[in-house]
């Protein structure tokens, strides 16, 4: 019994194995899983551009940028030109830089901090500029008012002499006294070129009219160019043109009930009474000029001064006072007009000394109204009364 369940355990065994046999015979054995497909190598990044690092650009001022004038306008620029080249440019600036030798030193600390292209934004910087270009070749220097150049020096200026005759022919017919006055910074041909523009201004209009000059011997000075202006309506003056850099001529003339013009920037706010328009300066079409010359390799010196004015949008007249009779308002945009499509010119000639004879010109020829002529006025022309300081009568 024994035996037996013993042979039939071994058979079922027997069997078992031979069915699990035929079984793995008949079947299919599952094949592994494909590996997945390896990722394509990612392409060789393009090296980076290298980083462009913005120009930099410096302005040194003679005055403060609240001046309301000159200092105002430069920096009304500067900001235009940050805001049409963004993140291309970055700008700084020094204010109230004497016209002196400190003004080499300030020139060199802009170099030094990195800035390519400076601007000196007065007569007083040219020799200063000229120095310290001479050794910073790589940075563009440009001088405003000035007359010296070198390889990477170049001057510039605004034709101011064209807002002061605009003004001219407002004050001629404006006046009760016909005595207008001038307050002078420099006698500088700048300054001068201006007095005579606004005198023949005035005369094309009034021949009557006659225009005194105080001196105040520098550009920014409120307290000499209120005791000025004092003086000239004092002397008889009924309106005041000032070729200096604050509001205190026109401010002066509203305390003292008399008239006066705005200069370099439009004066309005600071005596609204007095205020008969204001003879601007717009130094942003130069600026934006000269930074995208720069940005774009373009910038070259020029052996005369670049001189910019009503044709360019460098010089306008605005904020004309309501009781300016019509017939003068007429005048000033036919010579606006004139002025803006080259068909009027101011100094073309002939142009009457104070002697009552013609002016000639440095060498004894005629006067044509020249750049070059313009440049080197040191005469007053029929209707100053006094002489130019230093100046020699032609």
């Amino acid at each position: 019994m024994r035996n037996l369940n013993k042979r039939s355990m071994l058979k079922l065994a027997a069997l078992s194995a031979l069915a699990a046999a035929a079984l793995a015979g008949c079947g299919k054995t599952e094949a592994p899983a494909p590996a997945p497909a390896a990722a394509p190598a990612p392409a060789a990044a393009a090296p980076a551009a290298p980083k462009t690092e913005p120009l930099k650009v410096a302005f040194a001022y003679v005055g403060p940028v609240g001046d309301g004038g000159w200092t105002f306008a430069h920096d009304n620029a500067r900001k235009a030109v940050e805001k049409e080249f963004g993140d291309k440019i970055t700008t700084s600036f020094v204010e109230k830089v004497p016209e002196s030798a400190d003004a080499e030193r300030v020139f060199r600390d802009m170099v030094g901090q990195g800035n390519k292209l400076v601007f000196g934004t007065t007569f007083g910087y040219m020799e200063p500029m000229l120095k310290v270009a001479g050794d910073a070749k790589d940075v563009k220097f440009e001088h405003a008012t000035g007359y010296k150049s070198a390889d990477n020096l170049r001057a510039y200026d605004s034709r101011t002499y064209e807002g002061a005759y605009m003004a001219g022919l407002i004050a001629g017919a404006m006046t009760k006294t016909n005595t207008l006055g001038v307050v002078g910074s420099i006698p500088i041909p700048e300054v001068v070129r201006n007095i005579d523009s606004f005198t023949m201004g005035a005369q094309s209009v009034n021949p009557k009219v006659k225009v005194k000059v105080v001196w105040v011997n520098e550009w920014f000075a409120p307290p000499k160019e209120t005791e000025a202006a004092t003086s000239l309506i004092n002397g008889g003056a009924d309106v005041l043109m000032q070729n200096t850099d604050s509001s205190a001529v026109l401010q002066t003339a509203e305390k003292m009930g008399k008239r006066a013009f705005g200069w370099d920037s439009d004066m309005t706010a600071y005596g609204p009474k007095a205020h008969l328009g204001s003879a601007v300066i717009n130094w942003t079409p130069y600026y934006v000029s000269t930074v995208r010359e720069v940005l774009e390799n373009k910038w070259k010196t020029s052996p005369t001064k670049i001189w910019w004015g009503v044709k360019e949008g460098a010089i306008d007249f605005v904020s004309v006072a309501a009781d300016v009779p019509e017939d003068a308002k007429k005048k000033l945009e036919t010579v606006k007009a004139g002025l803006k499509d080259g068909s009027f010119s101011i100094w073309k000639g002939p142009i009457t000394g104070q002697d009552g004879k013609p002016i000639k010109g440095a060498d004894g020829k005629e006067w044509t109204g020249s750049d070059e002529q313009l440049g080197g006025i040191n005469f007053f022309v029929k209707g100053v009364e006094g002489k130019v300081p230093g100046g020699d009568k032609k």
